[in-house]
C-alpha cells in the first residue's frame, strides 16, 4: 500500500517547537518533490513549505516557504531515510491546524499536482 504518515504533531505553548516528520511506505521519496500544507477550522488548505527533489549535491536542493513561516520553519529531507522533516520554530497561535505532507512531481502550491497525501497531523500552540 502506498502511503505517506506524518508524525510529531502536538500542544505547545507560544514560542516552543515541534518538529514533524512525513515518511513513505511503499514508494521511495527522492522521485518526487514534497510539500507540506495546513488547515485550520473552517479555512482552506494552504502551502506551508515545499522541497524540490535532489538533483546532483543534497546541499543545493529547492526550498520554497510561505511568507507566514518564513524565518520560523525549515523543511528538509533524507531519502536513506525516506523521510521529509519539517522544523517549526517560534510558533505562534496562528500556526494552529492539521499539518499534511504530500508527495508530487514538483515543489509549489499546486494541490491536484501532488500525487499522495498523508493523513496530516494536529499542531496546536496555545498557553
Amino acid at each position: 500500500q502506498l502511503q505517506l504518515v506524518e508524525s510529531g504533531g502536538g500542544l505547545v505553548q507560544p514560542g516552543g517547537s515541534l518538529r514533524l516528520s512525513c515518511t513513505a511506505s511503499g514508494f521511495t521519496l527522492d522521485k518526487y518533490a514534497i510539500g507540506w500544507f495546513r488547515q485550520a477550522p473552517g479555512m482552506e488548505r494552504e502551502g506551508v513549505a515545499c522541497i524540490g527533489r535532489i538533483i546532483g549535491s543534497p546541499y543545493d536542493v529547492s526550498t520554497y516557504y510561505a511568507d507566514s513561516v518564513k524565518g520560523r520553519f525549515t523543511v528538509s529531507r533524507d531519502d536513506a531515510k525516506n523521510t521529509v522533516f519539517l522544523e517549526m520554530d517560534i510558533l505562534k497561535p496562528e500556526d494552529t491546524a492539521v499539518y499534511y505532507c504530500a508527495a508530487g512531481p514538483n515543489s509549489n502550491w499546486y494541490l491536484p499536482q501532488y500525487d499522495y497525501w498523508g493523513q496530516g497531523t494536529q499542531v496546536t500552540v496555545s498557553s
